[in-house]
């Protein structure tokens, strides 16, 4: 058994007393980072600091089932792809065939949220003028073009949790069906790791099981340490990589859009049936890091009311350290899946004992299951009280 703090030892009696088992997909936002998360909230909970927007749009029965600040504006980072993808697509007709060239292009952008296709498409097909006729074909609200000399800045284009359910329920409801069925097809496969190699499956990708179709949005100077996969380091992903390399280095807030803060948005469809149209959008504290904000878009989303929508099975723990990496099995003799956001919180399903990993002053044999990585890690990085996490069932 690893040796305790004395911070930690003081607690363990304390914390013992009060972990509860909790149900998957459920959190409680204010809860200590070395407690399980608790049953979901009947309204939305929105983490401290946190700025957010969020609707839920029941389609078969025609109403919201959760709407929070529907119609306030954010810089939509790379949700805008879902417009791009359908202005190329507009009156392709009559089959809206997609040539090969563009669908090396398109496919990226939606599953893997490529920006070298969003900013070829954006340069190509008229940049600004793209979400003016967009926004006059679907009757968006909220929705406007990046602020004068920003230009190139495709991410700087707001939208709205309102405009982003009107949105889709167009492409589910009244696209013509070989529009639909690329498009939400694309986003059904939606890759863990995106282009810019950050791990894209937060928000509804992590609070409900499939099927679900997701497009996610990243932009944040601070948001460098959430890589996933293996080998190097993501790439920034702060605003100035949506522009190109004549715009200016930063830009003022544009009326209500703040353009400052981290944003992190998850956008899409949960259910059988694409029953549900989830938009959640969200702002943090100027610094905050990838798996801080990792972690209470999750946190937020899983206390969304989506009546029926499964949700994973397990425990929600937080993670500590830089580059845990996920393992195929309880031991590091095999090279690792992937790599988590340096402090993020993560589903565990189970726990069983491997091979000691040492991390001194501690020392661990138990390692935990996380289903929704496909892997394992060691005990040792998730923030609990002792070497066995209490609550958590063996494997």
């Amino acid at each position: 058994m690893r040796a305790l703090p004395v911070r930690r030892r003081l607690l363990t009696s304390a914390v013992t007393l009060l972990l509860v088992g909790g149900v998957a997909g459920s959190a409680a936002a204010d809860a200590p980072a070395w407690r399980p998360s608790q049953a979901a909230a009947a309204s939305v909970h929105v983490p401290d600091g946190v700025t957010a927007g969020a609707a839920v749009f029941d389609r078969q029965t025609g109403t919201f089932t959760e709407q929070l600040n529907t119609s306030a504006r954010f810089r939509s980072a790379s949700v805008v792809k879902v417009l791009l993808a359908l202005d190329f697509l507009w009156n392709r007709g009559p089959d809206y065939t997609v040539p090969a060239a563009d669908r090396a292009l398109l496919e990226p952008m939606l599953r893997s949220s490529n920006d070298q296709a969003a900013s070829h498409y954006w340069s190509t097909n008229g940049g600004s003028a793209i979400i003016n006729r967009m926004a006059d074909r679907l009757g968006l609200s909220d929705t406007a073009p990046p602020p004068a000399g920003y230009e190139g800045y495709w991410g700087y284009t707001s939208l709205s949790a309102r405009d982003t359910v009107t949105i889709y329920r167009y492409l589910l409801d009244k696209a013509p069906g070989p529009v639909r069925d690329f498009v939400m097809g694309n986003l059904r496969q939606s890759t863990r790791c995106a282009s810019d190699r950050f791990d894209q499956h937060f928000g509804i990708a992590g609070a409900f099981e499939k099927p679900w179709a997701v497009k996610q949005g990243w932009a944040g100077s601070s948001y460098e340490e959430g890589t996933c996969g293996t080998g190097a380091a993501a790439s920034r992903t702060s605003v100035q990589a949506q522009a190109p390399a004549s715009a200016p280095r930063s830009a003022p807030a544009a009326a209500d859009v703040d353009l400052t803060r981290p944003a992190l948005h998850s956008t899409g469809t949960v259910g059988a049936g694409d029953r549900f149209i989830v938009a959640v959008f969200t702002l943090h504290p100027v610094g905050t890091s990838y798996g801080r904000a990792y972690t209470d878009i999750g946190r937020l989303t899983r206390s969304l009311h989506v009546p029926g929508a499964a949700r994973p099975a397990g425990w929600w723990y937080g993670t500590w350290s830089d580059h845990v990496n996920v393992r195929p099995d309880p031991s590091t003799s095999n090279s690792a899946i992937t790599q988590l956001p340096a402090g993020v919180e993560v589903l565990v399903g189970c726990q069983r004992k491997g091979q000691e990993v040492s991390v001194p002053p501690y020392t661990n044999d138990w390692w935990a299951y996380l289903p929704q990585y496909g892997g394992w890690i060691s005990n040792i990085y998730i923030s609990s009280p002792d070497n066995k996490i209490p609550d958590v069932k063996e494997c």
